[in-house]
């Protein structure tokens, strides 16, 4: 296809080599050429980004990967959002398969919400739309005051099961944590297969976390008396006469399996595999209730740290996750990593949000729980 009468154009931000192979898949299926650009890194670590081609009038698609160097990434992006907006493009879209910072959605003691703080950072660049892939809260569309098409990867890891695990019959779908519970009932659902929910003291959820907005509200100690204070020995209240009731600490049970894994093959299911310590824990716990093959599936492969080595020695058989994040160097360093393409699904939202087409057909038989 000649890309100056296809009316769109596609650019990669990334200023690495390594993370600009899910955008050469991309346009290799959109037929295609990748936009000429130059992403660079200045001596003093400033970001530099110099658009090579007319731009005028044209719809321009962003592809963004996310390597480990995160803030990097993310002023690549910006910074080539605003450029192309400066030099009149039409329309604006970043493609950006993982959406960093997206654990940060919630209010934390006394931090802020950075997905939010990222959006409009987005917005203000001259971003117009969005194409992500399993946000780790789908509430994170709101913070945006422009369209975001959260698409799924579960097909492409539930083809992987049918296709790659023998004997997935007799599989059994774990949730590592009942918050994850959703995510993994909709895969058993899917699969016509078991549930399974560890549950117990060794996991920590996000949820559980505290917020600080239920602090006590500060005790002054004052020399002098000035008719405000309580008189010594009483607990002081927010206001006189009232008494709130206290909330009970919470306490988990000894952990427990929630269902039978014993001669199954245990598959968990995540949408991120970060730091693997809480995936390695689980797997031992199902090594010990029977299960005899462990199968880790999650959508962003971070793999951050010395997660290669903890795979690598742990009870998991395997580690399967997309390319919306690269990983090649991990797979290198462990042999039980695997790679699932959604450069197709990727390249089909462009292709039908280009020509104006209803993008229902990428979400069929998706429900909101999904």
């Amino acid at each position: 296809m000649n890309i100056a009468k296809s009316g769109y154009r596609v650019f990669s931000a990334n200023s690495s080599v390594a993370c600009t192979e899910l955008a050469k898949k991309i346009t290799e299926r959109l037929g295609v050429e990748l936009g000429k650009s130059v992403v660079f890194q200045e001596s003093n670590r400033e970001t530099r980004v110099d658009v090579k081609e007319s731009v005028r009038g044209q719809t321009i698609f962003i592809i963004q990967t996310i390597p480990r160097d995160v803030n990097t990434a993310i002023m690549e992006l910006l910074i080539m959002a605003y450029a192309l907006k400066t030099s009149c493009a039409k329309n604006i879209i970043g493609v950006i398969p993982y959406f960093p910072y997206s654990k940060q959605c919630k209010m934390r003691k006394r931090g802020s919400i950075v997905s939010k703080l990222l959006a409009s950072m987005l917005a203000k660049a001259g971003l117009t739309h969005i194409i992500t892939m399993d946000l780790h809260q789908k509430e994170i569309q709101g913070f945006f005051s422009f369209p975001v098409d959260n698409l799924r990867a579960s097909p492409f890891l539930i083809q992987y099961i049918q296709e790659e695990i023998p004997d997935y019959r007799n599989a059994i779908i774990v949730a590592k944590s009942p918050s994850a519970a959703k995510r993994a009932q909709s895969y058993a659902e899917r699969l016509r297969l078991g549930l399974a929910v560890i549950h117990g003291e060794a996991q920590c959820s996000e949820s559980d976390m505290a917020d600080g907005r239920h602090s006590p509200p500060c005790v002054r100690n004052t020399t002098g008396h000035t008719g405000l204070e309580l008189p010594p020995g009483k607990q002081q209240a927010p206001f006189p006469g009232i008494e709130l009731p206290i909330m009970m600490a919470k306490e988990k049970p000894p952990i427990t399996v929630v269902g039978d894994v014993g001669g199954r093959i245990a598959i968990i299911v995540d949408d991120i595999i970060d730091d693997v310590g809480d995936f390695v824990a689980a797997a031992e716990i199902l090594k010990e209730r029977g299960a005899y093959k462990i199968y880790i599936m999650a959508t962003h492969g971070l793999l951050s740290a010395d997660a290669p080595r903890l795979i690598g020695d742990s009870a998991i058989d395997e580690v399967v996750v997309t390319n919306t994040v690269p990983h090649e160097v991990q797979k290198l360093q462990c042999s039980k990593i695997k790679t699932v393409d959604v450069s197709m699904i990727l390249a089909e939202a462009i292709r039908r949000i280009h020509n104006g087409e209803s993008m229902a057909y990428l979400f069929r038989n998706i429900t909101v729980d999904d």
